[in-house]
């Protein structure tokens, strides 16, 4: 498994990394919107800004007295966003890291098309998933947490949700990373029309906040090396379908769950989350559709395919032994696109906000701007072809305006 960069060596990039967050709680209270670093240097990151393409990176350089202003992109549908957070319990499963804390744990941001956009808007993290992530990374003293924390989304807690039925997306994240490195794809998905449930699996981050004041940290990282990491997407799996069963249920978790289409699911994640799409897919009928972003497969695609479901890999063009493995064993329609000068976190939110501070790694030359801009609109294609049956040429081939994006096999 892929893993954030650690040490002094990896400073420049770790920071870059730490810049983007790690995680939200709604249901704690929001941090103050200001923090000023160790070094005397006061630092803000402004997520509800207008776009990282109109930031200003050659002058955006932390700990030299810059005031420095970070901007995810804005959601390109026409929808407005909002979001509810949820806390679920399956009682039927001890937690598979942790036996002796009792039942499995899920916390869950739900991004959802929403009327209006009036309020304020919803947290990036909490300051203790932003101390977490910093410390693993030997970066507490180098970014305040209070800086992270600060930051703002664009979706609106509580916001009155649009009318009528939309598809379901489930979002898993990498490997010790928390949910919100999958903002961006949440927020603009839900902007064109879908609910998107991003999920965070309990003590498979470095740090991801519970009820009750609880900040569950990463108990799986060293039981997972020991038994595989398909013992992580088996788990994974197995809290998709709970995940489902409580958003459909005829008393459903979620107030607004008579806004989803259960007859149109997919599933999206980056790393073991694009790998855990497949696993889900092969234990759950109910999910249609699945994109692994930079995933290597941990368990195979059964010899009997995935019924015909169409699936698709997206990634660096880092061979991946598990694609070429499994290639034949997807029975849909398939595709296998790579990304030229892309590296395992440009399909996350993570260079939108790095590049912003000029701290891109030189052996990954692909902007933030175009590393989300590709990771937006190819996913987008993906779920609006098979999840609302809309043409999308995007796919069909190699595009003029991507020319990064190779398409390697099809399907």
């Amino acid at each position: 498994m892929h893993r954030l960069p650690r040490g002094a060596a990896a400073a420049l990039i770790g920071l870059s990394l730490a810049l983007a967050g790690s995680g939200t709680a709604q249901a704690l209270p929001a941090p103050a919107a200001s923090a000023t670093a160790g070094t005397g240097d006061h630092v803000r990151l402004a997520l509800a800004g207008s776009g990282a393409a109109q930031a200003s990176p050659a002058s955006a350089t932390a700990g030299t007295g810059d005031h420095v202003r970070l901007a995810l992109p804005r959601p390109t549908g026409p929808l407005a966003v909002g979001r509810d957070t949820l806390h679920l319990v399956d009682t039927g499963r001890p937690d598979p890291w942790v036996p002796e804390a009792g039942a499995r744990e899920l916390m869950v941001s739900l991004y959802y098309p929403a009327r209006g956009a009036r309020g304020r808007t919803a947290p990036y993290m909490t300051t203790d998933e932003a101390r977490a992530f910093l410390e693993d990374r030997d970066l507490a003293g180098a970014v305040p947490a209070a800086t992270l924390s600060g930051t703002r989304t664009h979706a609106r807690p509580g916001a009155a949700p649009a009318r009528g039925t939309y598809p379901l997306v489930v979002l898993s994240p990498g490997f010790t990373v928390n949910r919100a490195t999958l903002t961006l794809l949440a927020e603009d998905l839900a902007s064109r029309g879908y609910v998107v449930a991003s999920v965070d699996h309990a003590h498979e981050s470095v740090g991801t906040a519970f009820p009750g004041g609880r900040l569950l940290t990463c108990a799986a990282c060293g039981p997972a090396e020991e038994r595989g990491y398909a013992a992580v997407a088996r788990g994974r799996a197995q809290d998709v379908s709970f995940l489902l069963d409580r958003l459909t249920a005829r008393h459903p978790a979620w107030r607004h769950a008579r806004m989803i289409d259960r007859t149109r699911i997919g599933m999206a994640g980056h790393s073991i989350g694009g790998a855990s799409a497949a696993t889900a897919m092969a234990a759950d009928g109910r999910v249609r559709a699945g994109l692994s972003l930079d995933g290597s497969f941990q368990e195979p695609v059964p010899a009997g395919g995935l019924g015909g479901r169409p699936f698709m890999m997206m990634g660096t063009e880092e061979p991946k032994d598990s694609w070429v493995r499994d290639w034949t064993l997807l029975d849909g329609w398939k595709r296998w696109l790579t990304v030229t000068g892309s590296g395992h976190f440009t399909f996350t939110d993570i260079p939108a906000l790095a590049d912003q501070l000029g701290l891109l790694p030189p052996e990954e030359p692909l902007s933030g701007e175009v590393s989300q801009r590709i990771t937006r609109r190819y996913a987008a294609a993906f779920f609006d072809l098979h999840l609302k049956g809309l043409a999308r040429p995007l796919l069909d081939g190699p595009s003029a305006e991507h020319p990064e994006v190779v398409f390697h096999r099809s399907g």
